[in-house]
C-alpha cells in the first residue's frame, strides 16, 4: 500500500498512550510515522519499572510518564504477577477461572495506594493536544475516558480497550464505553483484534490462549460522527485521513474523509487517493 504523504504531506500530529506497557509480540502500529518524523508520542504506563523501559529505548518523538491516569483522586492499585494485568480494579479470578490461561495471568501480589492524574491536568497534553488517545488500563478505561472532556475535544481517534464481561470487579463493559463516547460526539468504526478463551476444560487445538466462543475482549476505534466532519479545520480533516490510512487501514472512510477536505476547500486529494487505490488493485496488490 502506497505511503499517505503521497497524496499530501501529513502535519505533526500527537498520540497519547495511557497504558503504555511494550508487550512481546506487539506490532508498533506508530513507527512509520515517527520515523518520518510526523508523529510525537505522549505515554503513560502506571509501573515504574516498565516506563524506565520505554524511556530507555530512546524512540525520536516519545516521552513516556510514570502517572497513572484515571480521575485524579487517590485509588487502591492492584499489582498481578504479570504485569500486564495490574489494575484499579480487582481482577474478578472467580470468573477467570471458568477459562483456560487466564486467572493464572491475574492474580494479585501487592495492593497499594497511588495518586492519580486526569488526562485534562497533565501539562504536555495541554501544550501539545491530542490528536489520537489509545487507552489500554485493565478495565479502567471509561473512567479515564469520563476524565478527560478537554482532551477529547479535539480528539480526532480514540482506540480503547474494551471488555464484554466483567474480567475485574464492577468494571464498566464496552457497552458504557460506547454510551461516554457517543455522548462526546464519536461514533464506533470498527473493532481490532476480538479476543477470548476456551470454557475449561475443552480446549481448541491443544492451545489454551486460543478462543472457541467467548469473546472476552477487544480494542474499539472511535472517529467523529460523521456530521461533525464538516466543522472540522482542513489541518483536521487531514490528520484524520493520514491515521485511518497509515495506522487502521480504513482506506474507504479516509477517502471519505478527503472528499469532505476536497468540498470544502477545493482540492484533488480524495480523488488522487481513489485513483492510487484503484491503480493497485489493477495491479493486484493488497489493499493493506
Amino acid at each position: 500500500m502506497f505511503f499517505f504523504e503521497e497524496i499530501v504531506m501529513p502535519p505533526l500530529m500527537t498520540v497519547v498512550d495511557v497504558g503504555a506497557m511494550l508487550l512481546e509480540g506487539d506490532v508498533d502500529r506508530f513507527a512509520r510515522l515517527s520515523k518520518l518524523g510526523r508523529l510525537n508520542v505522549i505515554g503513560f504506563e502506571a509501573q515504574p519499572a516498565e516506563c524506565e523501559k520505554l524511556n530507555a529505548l530512546a524512540l525520536p518523538g516519545r516521552q513516556y510518564l510514570p502517572y497513572v491516569i484515571a480521575n485524579g483522586m487517590r485509588c487502591s492499585f492492584y499489582q498481578t504477577n504479570t504485569g500486564m494485568t495490574s489494575s484499579l480494579l480487582r481482577p474478578n479470578l472467580k470468573f477467570a477461572q471458568l477459562f483456560n490461561s487466564l486467572a493464572e495471568h491475574m492474580e494479585v501480589v501487592a495492593t497499594g495506594a497511588v495518586n492519580t492524574v486526569r488526562l485534562d491536568d497533565v501539562a504536555e497534553i495541554r501544550a501539545q493536544g491530542c490528536d489520537l488517545l489509545k487507552v489500554d488500563t485493565q478495565g479502567s478505561e471509561a473512567v479515564i475516558l469520563a476524565h478527560a472532556s478537554e482532551t477529547l475535544k479535539n480528539c480526532l481517534i480514540i482506540q480503547t480497550e474494551v471488555e464484554f464481561v466483567q474480567l475485574y470487579e464492577n468494571q464498566p463493559l464496552f457497552a458504557d464505553v460506547d454510551q461516554l463516547l457517543r455522548g462526546q460526539g464519536f461514533m464506533f468504526h470498527r473493532f481490532l483484534v476480538m479476543a477470548g478463551r476456551t470454557y475449561k476444560p475443552l480446549m481448541l487445538n491443544n492451545d489454551p490462549g486460543a478462543a472457541m466462543s467467548q469473546t472476552l475482549w477487544s480494542d474499539a476505534v472511535y472517529v467523529p460522527e460523521l456530521s461533525r466532519l464538516d466543522r472540522l479545520e482542513p489541518t483536521a480533516l487531514v490528520k484524520l485521513a493520514t491515521l485511518l490510512h497509515e495506522i487502521y487501514g480504513s482506506f474507504d472512510l479516509c477517502h471519505f474523509v478527503l472528499a469532505a477536505h476536497d468540498r470544502r476547500y477545493g482540492t484533488s486529494y480524495g480523488q488522487r487517493y481513489i485513483e492510487r487505490l484503484r491503480g493497485e488493485e489493477k495491479r493486484g496488490e493488497p489493499a493493506g
